[in-house]
């Protein structure tokens, strides 16, 4: 069985990159398990904090993606950019020490938005992060959901068969790259 951990980058009740990780979900094959996190609870990042008492909220999905083979984040594009409420995320779950979760963990990108060019800016732009990070970025396959708004009912169901292809052969895909990636720090 492979475990991975999705984190949606928006908050939005009816957010399209919450659906389009749920969608992704939905498309797993036998042996494989999206395990969707919410960051809804995250606090903004403070070091006063951190020195204080080390988030509550922030453990279980520190402790989801420690046992995890991958990551998958689903990263709407706010003003040409990653969004801030993801990257307070991940700021948080470096902390102390980015080694801790991050090192050599696979991770894999995808976005939506209700523009032309999906979310094609902010994916660039989480390169230089996941590199810092020392993460091991899956590049094989773009999901780069333009116009996002026809492709998901009201509801948040996906419509689209192309993109659920998409999504199939995207999942399968970097699951297969988490299997060959080995045990992390290795």
């Amino acid at each position: 069985m492979i475990t991975l951990v999705g984190i949606s980058g928006s908050l939005r009740q009816q957010s399209y990159n919450s659906a389009l990780l749920k969608a992704a979900a939905d498309a797993a094959a036998e042996g494989i398990r999206i395990e969707i996190h919410s960051i809804a609870d995250i606090p903004l990042y403070n070091g006063d904090v951190e020195k204080q008492q080390f988030p509550e909220s922030v453990l279980p999905l520190k402790t989801a993606i420690q046992q995890a083979q991958g990551l998958i984040l689903a990263t709407p594009e706010y003003n040409h950019g990653v969004p801030g409420v993801l990257k307070n995320t991940i700021d948080w779950l470096s902390r102390p020490n980015p080694k801790d979760v991050f090192f050599q963990l696979p991770v894999a990108l995808m976005g939506a938005s209700m523009g032309g060019f999906g979310t094609q800016v902010a994916q660039h732009e989480w390169q230089a992060v996941l590199k810092a990070l020392k993460t091991r970025v899956w590049h094989e396959q773009d999901i780069l959901v333009s116009r996002a708004q026809e492709k998901f009912s009201d509801n948040g169901q996906l419509n689209d068969p192309e993109l659920t292809r998409q999504l199939t052969q995207f999942v399968s895909g970097f699951s297969e790259f988490c299997r060959t990636q080995g045990k992390r720090g290795a």
